[in-house]
């Protein structure tokens, strides 16, 4: 049995701001880097594989931490496991977005969910596949993003597990199995990472507003 753990990165200061950033690449903050260290610390209660990441520099550098604190080499890069694409809106506040996109209004260049699912999810089935392929077993750390996150937790387990406002803070973790060729919620918040729910910001709702 394969094991995914996803990560979501650490804080950077446009998550401070709360701006929205998709696929705008900022970098993790200090305290960022002390969630990434957290997270290291609390993943280290058990053995890994491997370390990816998404190729964005808060997701690769809280996967490199994480991968030195568990002693392996430096994290693969993944382009699909990359945050969603928040076209026109990205580097706006929430009240900015719902001033120049009103309800209704599509904001050019969004990613739908649809289309972030797509990319995702056979990045995260193929990582888990080449994971401990002699064995079958296998545990590999995932560092990417909250909207990444969000959508697989929802795809896979439904609302009742994640509702729109729980937060998915910065340097959250949240393990999966690979059974039959998908993918299976274990633990949203995993049991390992306690401590981590007190990490990051407030909510979810006010760390992106277009996921309201």
């Amino acid at each position: 049995m394969t094991l995914l753990y996803l990560v979501r990165h650490g804080e950077t200061d446009w998550n401070r701001a709360r701006r929205i950033q998709g696929t705008t690449d900022i970098p993790l903050n200090d305290l960022g880097r002390a969630q990434a260290a957290d997270a290291g610390g609390l993943l280290a209660r058990r053995s890994f594989d491997r370390v990816v990441a998404s190729p964005l520099s808060r997701a690769a550098e809280t996967g490199s931490i994480i991968a030195a604190r568990l002693g392996l080499p430096a994290p693969e890069l993944v382009p699909a496991v990359a945050e969603r694409r928040y076209g026109d809106a990205e580097g706006l506040t929430g009240s900015e977005v719902e001033r120049r996109f009103p309800v209704g209004t599509p904001v050019p260049g969004r990613e739908s969910r649809r289309e972030l699912l797509a990319r995702v999810l056979p990045a995260l089935v193929q990582i888990a596949r080449s994971t401990g392929v002699g064995s079958g077993d296998g545990r590999v750390v995932v560092a990417t993003h909250g909207a990444v996150i969000r959508a697989v937790v929802t795809h896979v387990a439904g609302d009742d597990v994640l509702h729109l406002g729980t937060p998915i803070r910065n340097g959250s973790i949240h393990s999966f199995e690979l059974r039959d060729d998908a993918l299976v919620l274990r633990e949203f918040d995993d049991p390992l990472e306690d401590e981590s729910e007190c990490a990051g910001t407030p909510s979810f709702d006010r760390q992106n507003a277009l996921e309201k």
